[in-house]
């Protein structure tokens, strides 16, 4: 029998607070092998960043602490060695790839700079001999041009790209094992598959152990040896992938295998679509929109097409789907839409009225629409409470009576699956999966003719993207709501929308009924992004390297 690397047992986390003593991790215990890669998957808040972080003992709170069980690591034990000995262990021995890039990268701090502080801390090598590492994983995280791209910033970069200068920075003091806390939730699908095979490349080159946290069971199917199942602080659930994907044994694994939301295999019976009033008046209606960007400095200037040439009609009750990989212009769309980003040329009329005849427009389009953003701490003002967030954006608009705005907000969380509870909470008290819940109970709260979510579920276990899938599909119905719904997500995309939109480079490739879009690809671009979902089937291989995305074309900003 192979000898455990890592060893966990009985672990327990608690929290001190005023209320007395709650138990947020409760006896966790499992193994993890040389060269095995294990895939953690649970719903937000099932504990699953937090037993990651009790590894290294980077607890997010001062109230937070280790009480109990232990951590092993080659024999030694971590939960009683001194800080001296951790800040040995935490990169040199167990490094981490966090979720955002753009909130662990330095903004400041050159991508190669930020690589070399952990090479020379760990590895006690000279500036020069630093430098030249560096470059080497720089390559070996597949940037296109390694030397030139050392003195680039992380603005200057994809999300996809931004994620492959955290893997290097995570590489660059030779641990051991690799944590990977969601390192593909928000990116689109055929730069996530080049994420997945690049660990795993990495992996079998360094002989690392990988721990995979995520909320896509087909993720884990598709690269993990082993998956363990986390429910309200507790792994329920360990096996090999085979085995557990086709037997499981615990309830809160079986409703995560039917939540996820694979293609599927044969055709959909087509969406029941609302007959249309004749005559009737899109709610969005663009027409050769084109939206530049200034490139280049002071000496070299250019611009960038991030929406070049778009027409679209948006109906009303319409429920449209737009995908695309980064950099394609999906969000950048959104944004001149609403009002956010200046257009370069072409229209855009809500209701009829073109958004660029005055300012008394726009302010009708702010009472009438919302925005669900991508990332939920950064959309969130972390001064304030979720109920004095909604409170805000009730007394703005004006539409209830200020004696009701508490019952309404109360409302608004029941809507989205938050308790009531969560009204005196702030953003960093609670996860990602939550915030973003908070996001769309306050894009609700403006009572709006059309939602633009914007990758509103990238950070959503599946059990909870699929309700917050079934609630804007109850939304369309009852409140005749127009939802613009953009996605990297093929398959929520595929059962959401009845309609989908697929941009590449600015441009729509392919537009049409999503079964028959999905079904029946007619433009090659499409068929790739399809052929790159992650199965949750085991023996169904990531998409082939010749057939995903080159990293230089994902090598610009949105």
């Amino acid at each position: 029998m192979i000898a455990a690397l890592l060893k966990v047992t009985d672990l327990t986390v608690v929290h001190d607070g005023d209320g007395g003593e709650r138990t947020l991790l409760d006896a966790v215990s499992f193994d993890l092998a040389a060269g095995e890669v294990l895939g953690l998957v649970g719903e937000s808040g099932s504990g699953k960043s937090l037993l990651c972080r009790s590894l290294v003992r980077l607890l997010p709170s001062s109230r937070l602490r280790i009480s109990g069980g232990s951590i092993t690591l080659s024999g030694r034990e971590l939960t009683t060695a001194p800080e001296a000995e951790m800040l040995a262990v935490r990169g040199g021995e167990i490094g981490m790839i966090f979720q955002n890039p753009s909130s662990h990268l330095d903004p400041v701090m050159r991508i190669g700079d930020q690589i070399t502080e952990g090479i020379r801390f760990h590895q006690r090598l000279d500036a020069k001999a630093a430098r030249a590492a560096a470059v080497d994983i720089l390559a070996q995280v597949g940037f296109p041009d390694p030397a030139r791209q050392y003195d680039s910033y992380p603005h200057e970069f994809s999300g996809g790209m931004r994620q492959r200068a955290m893997i290097g920075a995570a590489l660059s003091s030779n641990p051991r094992i690799l944590i990977a806390d969601e390192p593909t939730t928000a990116l689109d699908v055929t730069i996530q598959a080049q994420i997945l095979r690049l660990l795993m490349d990495i992996r079998a080159r360094r002989g690392l152990s990988v721990i995979l946290v995520t909320h896509d069971l087909g993720i884990v199917a598709q690269v993990c040896d082993r998956i363990a199942v986390m429910w309200q602080g507790r792994l329920v659930e360990i096996g090999e992938k085979r085995g557990l994907l086709a037997a499981p044994a615990h309830a809160y694994t079986r409703s995560l295998i039917a939540s996820h939301p694979s293609l599927p295999e044969e055709d959909m019976p087509a969406k029941a679509e609302k007959l249309r009033t004749p005559g009737a008046v899109p709610v969005v209606d663009i027409e050769k929109l084109h939206v530049r960007f200034a490139t280049g400095g002071l000496f070299r200037r250019g611009a960038v097409d991030a929406v070049n040439g778009v027409t679209l009609r948006v109906m009303p009750g319409e429920t449209v789907g737009i995908v695309g990989e980064s950099g394609s212009g999906k969000s950048t769309l959104a944004r001149a839409v609403l009002g956010l980003t200046p257009v370069s040329s072409g229209t855009i009329r809500f209701d009829g009225t073109d958004i660029a005849s005055g300012r008394a427009v726009l302010g009708m389009l702010r009472r009438q629409t919302a925005m669900v953003f991508q990332d939920p701490y950064n959309a969130l003002n972390p001064h304030l409470t979720v109920g004095k967030m909604l409170a805000e954006v009730l007394r703005v608009q004006g539409k209830i009576e200020t004696a009701q705005i508490p019952a309404r907000c109360g409302e608004l969380l029941d809507l989205v699956g938050l308790g009531r509870a969560f009204l005196d909470r702030k953003p960093r008290s609670m996860s990602g999966g939550q915030c973003q819940r908070a996001g769309i109970a306050r894009a609700l709260a403006v009572d709006p003719k059309l939602i633009i979510a914007d990758e509103c579920v990238a950070a959503l276990d599946v059990t909870i993207q699929a309700q917050i899938v079934e609630l804007f599909r109850e939304l369309v119905e009852r409140m005749s709501l127009t939802l613009i719904f953009i996605a990297h997500d093929l398959a929520i995309v595929r059962n959401l929308c009845q309609r989908v939109v697929v941009m590449h480079r600015g441009v729509i490739v392919e537009e049409g009924r999503s079964e028959e879009v999905f079904s029946r690809p007619k433009h090659a671009y499409t068929a790739a992004l399809i052929a790159a979902v992650p199965h949750i089937d085991p023996d169904k291989p990531l998409l082939a390297p010749s057939k995903m995305a080159t990293p230089q074309a994902d090598g610009v900003a949105n």
